[in-house]
């Protein structure tokens, strides 16, 4: 004998309440009271009730899937991705399970149209992009995802103007918290690694926050202790030692990137110069591999939990329909013994 599969009406006789509502406690609908929620999922577990994805995504029109973009900038050869976006990844890849959302991740570069490939075409509800690289090229390509009322938040810098929803970290504040401890710890000849064009507007703010630090401290901007440098441990080595070979000593650098800083450190051993006995290295991002450096490097944290969180959260407000604002998240300084320790 075939036995019957319960049903949301079941479930609502059971409960005590009507389907719709079982309907909209099942979606986590917030309209739904949590005394509610609890009492029709109670009711479903003692039915060993289970909900029919394929069903429900047919009824509302939902794929109850993400798109995660990366963009490869196509005039750079540098292909592999920044470590810090490999963190942001995971988080948002947790945030989307724990919201019983799958997450189809593209790695982007030929194509024009993203709202006619994920959105339009119905492969994903909403988009988030990782926004690194160029700024001007990859801000290009998302405007005409807000012109489309695509559904869609990047994680970047947030300027004003810029086109959708960004969530990105305070740039500015972290920067001079790195230079503020370096000031502390007796340095006064500060390089800066990092490209401060307006192709980078991360690493602007964080000269920014640089030079914000050194005014506070009554202490001049050196020009020439500034080097135009990309995101790579191989830009960060060539830098410093161009910066030394030209300038003289310096006795700290703060890397606007944690790669540019190490690879700054690299360079500084090449020139026989000691971390940090005689320069101390601040860099910003706290990647995986920013402890197990030699010494391990002192840095700013960008909280990419949070962010993972925050992206996803706010993404599925879109999808709903309901207001979000872009927000910067804070970050932390993160002692270690590139700078000498506390």
């Amino acid at each position: 004998m075939r036995v019957k599969r319960p049903t949301s009406f079941d479930i609502a006789e059971l409960a005590g309440v009507s389907q719709s509502t079982v309907s909209r406690a099942l979606r986590n609908d917030a309209m739904v009271s949590e005394d509610t929620r609890q009492r029709v999922a109670q009711a479903a577990r003692l039915l060993n009730y289970k909900v029919d994805v394929n069903a429900r995504n047919l009824r509302s029109q939902k794929t109850n899937t993400l798109a995660l973009l990366l963009y490869e900038d196509p005039v750079t050869s540098q292909s592999l991705i920044n470590p810090f976006f490999l963190s942001m990844l995971s988080s948002i890849t947790k945030a989307s399970a724990r919201r019983g959302y799958d997450l189809l991740i593209s790695f982007q570069q030929s194509s024009d149209d993203w709202s006619a490939d994920y959105a339009a075409s119905k492969r994903a509800d909403g988009l988030i992009f990782l926004g690194y690289g160029d700024y001007l090229r990859y801000v290009d390509k998302i405007s005409r995802l807000d012109e489309v009322s695509t559904a869609f938040v990047t994680w970047g810098p947030v300027v004003p103007g810029q086109p959708g929803h960004f969530i990105g970290s305070d740039n500015v504040h972290g920067a001079r918290e790195g230079v503020r401890h370096l000031i502390a710890r007796g340095r006064r000849r500060i390089a800066f690694l990092g490209d401060i064009s307006e192709h980078c507007p991360e690493f602007r703010d964080r000269y920014r926050g640089y030079v914000e630090a050194l005014g506070e401290a009554g202490l001049p901007v050196i020009e020439a202790l500034y080097a135009d440098a990309a995101a790579s441990e191989e830009v960060g080595h060539q830098a410093i030692l161009d910066l030394i070979d030209r300038e003289g000593p310096i006795d700290a650098v703060f890397g606007a990137c944690d790669l540019l800083a190490i690879g700054a450190m690299n360079g500084l051993r090449e020139r026989s110069l000691r971390v940090p006995e005689d320069v101390a290295v601040v860099g910003f991002d706290d990647i995986v591999a920013a402890p197990f450096t030699s010494p391990p490097l002192t840095t700013i944290r960008q909280d990419t939990a949070a962010a993972g969180e925050l992206l996803v959260e706010n993404l599925l407000r879109l999808i709903e329909g309901r207001p979000i604002e872009t927000t910067q998240i804070a970050t932390s300084l993160v002692v270690r013994g590139s700078c000498g320790g506390r």
